[in-house]
C-alpha cells in the first residue's frame, strides 16, 4: 500500500524510522521549514536513487544546456494566434485580467490597456457557459478595436466550456489536476496496486481527448499548466505534493496530445514557493531531455504578492531559470492591475534574453555537489567565541542568513537616522537590535580615530552586535577596536601558506574578498584559515551565476566552510525596480541551490533602509530568514469574490508586525489549498461577501461575512500562539538605554 504521512520536524526522526519498519518503502522529503511528510519510494524512483549524506554525490544531471553557460533551450516553435513561441523567439510577456469575464466592455478595455503596456498574450478566466458566451464577443471586439492579441482561456474543472470557447481564443489553459479528476483535491486514495493507479488515466483520456481534436483541427495552441496547490487527489495520493507529482502530471496530459500528434502546447509548473517552482521546472526540463521532448516553457511564481516582494518572488523563481536558458514566455504574477505586471516582466524577460545573446558564461568546469532536486543549504561555520575575546563575534552572521549594509562617514553624520535605517531600535538616541537589523556594516573607510562622535556611532552599534568589517589597509593605518578586517584572498592566502594573516592593531577577525577567479589553490587555504567569512563580488563582465557556482564548487571540493557573503554593488541611478529584479535574478538564483549564507547590495545613490529592507525580501523570499510577515496573495481575475488589492492591505495592516508567520490572501480556492502549503493561516473566498478561513491546508471557520473577517483572522491567530503586540518590550530597552548612557560608550 502506499503510504504517505506529514508530521512536525520536531518528531520527524522517531516517525521516520517507525514508518520504515513497517513499511519498508519510504523516503524522507524537507516539506518547509514547519514540517516534512513521508512519501513513497517508488514516488520518486525515476529520480535515481536516493543518496545518503556519506555518499559521493554524482554531476548535476542535464536540465538546461550548460550549467557554465546561459544558452536558450532549444524548442519547438509553437503558435498563439499571430505570437510564435519557443527558442527561436524572443521570451513573451503575458498577464492576466482581473475583471468579471461576463463583463464584455470592460474586459476588453482592460486587455487593451494590457496590449498598450506591452502584453503579448492576454489570459482571461473562463470558470462557466455564461462566461464561455462573453467570451466570443471580447473577441469580436478586440478585432473590431484593431488589437488581435492571442487570448488564452483560463479553465478549471469545466472540460465542456473548454470546448465551448476554444472556438473564440487562440489558446487554451488546462490544469491537469481538477480538469479530468473533478473536485475530489481533499481525498486520500490508497493505491494497493500500481496498476489502479494507471487504469484511472483512462479516463483522464476520455475526457481530454476531445479538446485535443478540437484544437488540432482549428490550430489553437495549448497550456498545460501544473499548479502546485491543486493538484489532483490521485496525485497526491501516489506522489505527495512534490515536484515529481507536479512534473507527472503534467506529462500524463502529454502523452495523450502526442498520441493524437498535436504538439501546439508548452508547460508550466507554478507554485508560490519559488523555490519548489525552480525545482520543479528543473525537474520537467531534464525528463524531457531524457525523452527528446522540445516543448516550450511558460514561466511564473504564481500568487507572487504585490510591490517589492511579489517583484523580489518572481524575479528569484523566474530569473534562476532563464539564466540557465529556460523559459520561452513569462509572466509576473502581482496583487495590482495587471498591466503593472508588464514592466517587470518585460525587464526579467531582458535579463534573459541578453544572457543569452551575451552568451553569459565561463570556461568549462564540472559540478558533483549542487542538488537540483532538492533543497539542501550550503550552511557556512559561524563564527565562534574565543578565549581572550573582549566582544562577542558571534552575532557578526545570523544562522539563517545574513544582512551586510555598507555605511559611508556621511551616514555617520546623523547617528540616530542611520541606526533607524539599518533597522535597529531607537530609545533616548541609543541603538538596540532588532528582528531586521542589519548584522554587520561594511565600511571602505572608516572614520579617523580623532574622530570621537563618528567612533562613538559605530561603538554604539558594536555594543549591540552590529560588527564592522573595513579594508585591512585602512585598519593599519587607523586602528578601529573589534573590527573585522577584510583581506583580497590572494594576499590572505600567501599569508596562510606563511604562517598566518596578521591582524592590524585592535582587529579581532578578518574576511577575505574573492571574486570568482580565484585559483583552486588560493580557494583551498582557506581550509581551517580562520576567515570568518567570503565576501563574493564577481569581477565585472564575469557572469555572477555562473562564476559563482564554480567558487562554490571549489569550495566544497576542498572542504571549505567559510560562510559566502553575495556582495553586489550597483552604479548610482539604477531604479529600484532594476535593483529589486537583478538582485533576485542574479543572486538568487544561487540562494534557490542553497548556495550563499547572505546579501551585501551597495547603491550609492539609494536610500539606506531600502537596501536593507530590499535584502531581507530577498532571504525571505529565498526560504532562508524570515523577518517579516509573509503573504500568499493571488492575483486577482474574474473568479476573485472581493478586492484583493483592498483586502490585502487591510490584512497588512493589521498583521504585518509578525515575522515568521505566512498569511495566504486568496480571492477564490480553485487553485487548491495547496498553494497555502507554505502558510500558516489562510484567508480566502468562499462565496460572494463571505470568507472561508484555514489553518495550514484545513478550513476552520466557513463563510464568515467579510466585514468581520479579518478581525476573525487575527482572533484565530491569537488562538494559534502566534500572534505578539507591536513593540511590546519598548519599556525594558528604554531601562537598558538609560543605564548604558550613564556608563557611555564601552568600545571606544
Amino acid at each position: 500500500m502506499v503510504h504517505h504521512q506529514a508530521f512536525h520536524s520536531s518528531d520527524g526522526c522517531n516517525k521516520l524510522l517507525e514508518s520504515f519498519q513497517k513499511h519498508k518503502s519510504i523516503c524522507f522529503v524537507q516539506k518547509s521549514s514547519r514540517r516534512v511528510r513521508l512519501i513513497p519510494t517508488k514516488a520518486i524512483i525515476a529520480e535515481g536513487p536516493i543518496i545518503l549524506p556519506q555518499e559521493k554525490k554524482l554531476a548535476v544531471p542535464k536540465y538546461c544546456e550548460s550549467i557554465y553557460q546561459t544558452i536558450r533551450r532549444p524548442t519547438r516553435t509553437i503558435h498563439i494566434g499571430k505570437v510564435q513561441t519557443g527558442s527561436e523567439h524572443p521570451v513573451r510577456l503575458q498577464t492576466m485580467t482581473t475583471t468579471d469575464t461576463r463583463d464584455v466592455a470592460g474586459t476588453v478595455e482592460q486587455v487593451k490597456r494590457c496590449v498598450d503596456a506591452g502584453a503579448e498574450i492576454v489570459r482571461i478566466t473562463v470558470q462557466g457557459k455564461k462566461e464561455a458566451a462573453a467570451c466570443m464577443d471580447i473577441r469580436e471586439a478586440l478585432f473590431k478595436d484593431g488589437y488581435d492579441v492571442p487570448l488564452v482561456a483560463d479553465i478549471h474543472f469545466q472540460p465542456q466550456v473548454a470546448m465551448m470557447v476554444a472556438d473564440a481564443f487562440e489558446k487554451i489553459r488546462i490544469n491537469p489536476g481538477n480538469f479530468a479528476d473533478g473536485r475530489k483535491t481533499f481525498e486520500v486514495i490508497n493505491y494497493d496496486d500500481p496498476a489502479q493507479f494507471r487504469a484511472e488515466q483512462e479516463q483522464i483520456r476520455e475526457t481530454f481527448t476531445p479538446l485535443v481534436e478540437k484544437c488540432k483541427r482549428l490550430g489553437r495552441a495549448m497550456r498545460i499548466g501544473t499548479n502546485h496547490g491543486s493538484l489532483s487527489a490521485r496525485i497526491l495520493s501516489y506522489y505527495g505534493d512534490t515536484p515529481r507529482g507536479m512534473v507527472e502530471s503534467a506529462f500524463e496530459f502529454a502523452d495523450i496530445c502526442r498520441d493524437h500528434d498535436y504538439h501546439n502546447f508548452l508547460f508550466s509548473m507554478k507554485a508560490s514557493n519559488p523555490l519548489v517552482m525552480v525545482q520543479a521546472y528543473r525537474l520537467l526540463a531534464e525528463e524531457m531531455y531524457a525523452k527528446g521532448w522540445d516543448y516550450p516553457l511558460h514561466l511564473g511564481v504564481t500568487e507572487a504578492g504585490e510591490g517589492e516582494d511579489g517583484r523580489m518572488k518572481s524575479a528569484i523563481g523566474i530569473g534562476a531559470l532563464l539564466m540557465d536558458g529556460l523559459g520561452d514566455t513569462i509572466r509576473v504574477s502581482l496583487t495590482e492591475d495587471p498591466e503593472l505586471e508588464i514592466v517587470p516582466c518585460g525587464k526579467l524577460a531582458g535579463f534573459g534574453e541578453r544572457a543569452c545573446r551575451e552568451g553569459f558564461g565561463i570556461e568549462p568546469f564540472t559540478e558533483a555537489h549542487r542538488d537540483i532536486h532538492t533543497f539542501t543549504r550550503r550552511a557556512g561555520q559561524l563564527p565562534e567565541q574565543r578565549d581572550g575575546d573582549s566582544v562577542d563575534y558571534r552575532p557578526l552572521l545570523h544562522r539563517d542568513g545574513s544582512v551586510l549594509s555598507a555605511v559611508s562617514l556621511e551616514d555617520l553624520e546623523k547617528p540616530e537616522l542611520t541606526y533607524r535605517k539599518l533597522g535597529a531600535k531607537l530609545v533616548v538616541g541609543m541603538p538596540f537590535k532588532d528582528q531586521a537589523t542589519s548584522d554587520t556594516l561594511l565600511m571602505p573607510e572608516i572614520p579617523s580615530s580623532s574622530d570621537k562622535d563618528k567612533r562613538r556611532a559605530l561603538a554604539r552599534l558594536q555594543e549591540v552586535g552590529v560588527h564592522v568589517i573595513a579594508p585591512a589597509a585602512a585598519l593599519e593605518a587607523d586602528p578601529l577596536p573589534h573590527a573585522v578586517a577584510a583581506y583580497p584572498l590572494s594576499e590572505a592566502a600567501a599569508a596562510l601558506r606563511n604562517g598566518g594573516v596578521h591582524l592590524p592593531e585592535g582587529a579581532g577577525r578578518f574576511c577575505v574578498s574573492v571574486d570568482g577567479t580565484e585559483t583552486e589553490e588560493d580557494v583551498a587555504a582557506l581550509r581551517d584559515s580562520g576567515a570568518v567569512l567570503a565576501l563574493l563580488n564577481v569581477a565585472p563582465g564575469v557572469s555572477r551565476v555562473h562564476a559563482s557556482r564554480r567558487f562554490f564548487e571549489r569550495l566544497q571540493s576542498h572542504g571549505v566552510d567559510i560562510p559566502v557573503i553575495h556582495q553586489r554593488t550597483f552604479p548610482a541611478g539604477v531604479s529600484r525596480d532594476e535593483l529589486i529584479l537583478t538582485s533576485g535574478t542574479e543572486i538568487g538564483a544561487l540562494l534557490v541551490d542553497g548556495l550563499g549564507d547572505g546579501v551585501a547590495i551597495e547603491c550609492p545613490s539609494e536610500d539606506l533602509e531600502f537596501l536593507r529592507t530590499m535584502s531581507f525580501g530577498l532571504l525571505q523570499g529565498s526560504r532562508m530568514r524570515n523577518t517579516k510577515t509573509e503573504y500568499v496573495s493571488c492575483p486577482s481575475c474574474g473568479r476573485t469574490l472581493f478586492d484583493l488589492q483592498e483586502v490585502t492591505e487591510q490584512i497588512r495592516t493589521q498583521t504585518g508586525h509578525l515575522p515568521g508567520v505566512s498569511i495566504a490572501v486568496m480571492g477564490c480556492i480553485v487553485n487548491g489549498p495547496g498553494e497555502m502549503a507554505d502558510a500558516d493561516f489562510g484567508y480566502v473566498g468562499g462565496a460572494p461577501g463571505k470568507i472561508d478561513l484555514y489553518v495550514g491546508k484545513e478550513v476552520v471557520r466557513r463563510g464568515i461575512p467579510m466585514e468581520g473577517a479579518c478581525d476573525q483572522l487575527v482572533d484565530l491567530i491569537k488562538e494559534h500562539g502566534r500572534w505578539k503586540e507591536p513593540d511590546a518590550d519598548e519599556g525594558d530597552i528604554e531601562a537598558i538605554a538609560e543605564e548604558r548612557l550613564e556608563k557611555g560608550p564601552q568600545l571606544v
